[in-house]
């Protein structure tokens, strides 16, 4: 009987050396794309449910709580409570204190998402289907360009990733950099596509604007772009077809401080005429409206804001 269980033992603990490696591989990659838990945003719609004293106290139902346009749901008892950018264990341990304070004893709140809405990536440039992604999870740069249907054969060696502003100011990013998530952060796409490197398959935030420009070798420039304004780098820019006037933005380092995209303006010369057309490129950015491409000599200039 000793024997046996020895034997057994030996059996476990080398299944044990064997498997480690493959466990290893696949949970403990440093570097490589991870999610942070997601944050609620606008339209998202969450299932609450609330109970109290043994007793269920409250269900969402069917149609579950909208976060408004304003980031708040009306939340049952307390009423009015702002739920975006918090997570749902975050939501949670507030709504349960509330709870708590003035209407039940130990009060017990499970919050989950019913629906995402928020989830939204756009990406530009030399993609075979340029455009706006909705998903129903957070997704990685190399995922995105799958719903893309892939690169385009000209593409360059480098991705640029825009974040939308936050509050956040000088976060670090994933790329290690403390900067303002305002500039775009660069991906070599040689060592993501050609050599296979996951760690620099990023996980990408709600709202991401991804640009992947052509290859600068073909010399596909046929004329200069001029973005100016309250951009970090306001410059002049190589045009390239299918260049837009939120990839330009892109390239030249994002929107500043004080930008104020929703009035940006593209300045084009017509037949001895200027045409000045008008664009919000934070509802671009957002999937309302669609981007404009850009022609060689356009000028793109992102006023600065009011307030």
């Amino acid at each position: 009987m000793l024997r046996n269980d020895l034997f057994s033992k030996n059996i476990t603990i080398g299944l044990l050396f064997f498997l480690f490696p493959i466990f290893f591989l696949l949970f403990h990659q440093p570097g490589a794309a991870q999610s942070k838990a997601y944050q609620i945003g606008l339209n998202d719609v969450l299932t609450l449910i609330i109970y109290a004293g043994g007793e269920l106290q409250y269900e969402s139902g069917k149609s579950g709580l909208t976060v408004s346009s304003n980031g708040t749901i009306n939340a049952p008892f307390v009423g009015i409570f702002r739920a975006q950018g918090l997570t749902t264990d975050q939501l949670q341990k507030m709504l349960n204190f509330a709870l708590a304070k003035d209407y039940f004893v130990n009060p017990e709140v499970d919050i989950s998402i019913k629906e995402y809405h928020s989830l939204h990536y756009y990406i530009s440039g030399a993609v075979n289907r340029p455009g706006l992604y909705k998903t129903t999870t957070e997704t990685t740069l190399l995922e995105l360009i799958a719903k893309a249907e892939g690169l385009l054969p000209e593409r360059g060696n480098l991705a640029y990733i825009m974040r939308p502003s936050t509050n956040e100011g000088t976060e670090k990013n994933e790329t290690g950099d403390q900067s303002s998530l305002k500039n775009p952060i660069k991906i070599d796409l040689q060592k993501l596509l050609d050599e296979g490197d996951m760690t620099v398959n990023l996980a990408l935030r709600p709202g991401d604007v991804v640009y992947v420009p052509l290859k600068s070798s073909l010399n596909l420039a046929e004329s200069k772009i001029y973005v100016e304004g309250e951009v970090k780098r306001p410059g002049i820019y190589d045009y390239q077809p299918g260049m837009t006037a939120m990839s330009a933005t892109i390239i030249a380092g994002g929107f500043d401080r004080f930008a104020a995209p929703n009035r940006t303006k593209i300045i084009r010369q017509k037949e001895g005429n200027i045409e000045i057309i008008k664009i919000d490129l934070n509802r671009v950015q957002e999937g309302k409206i669609p981007d404009v491409e850009l022609k060689p000599g356009d000028r793109v200039h992102v006023p600065e804001t009011w307030l």
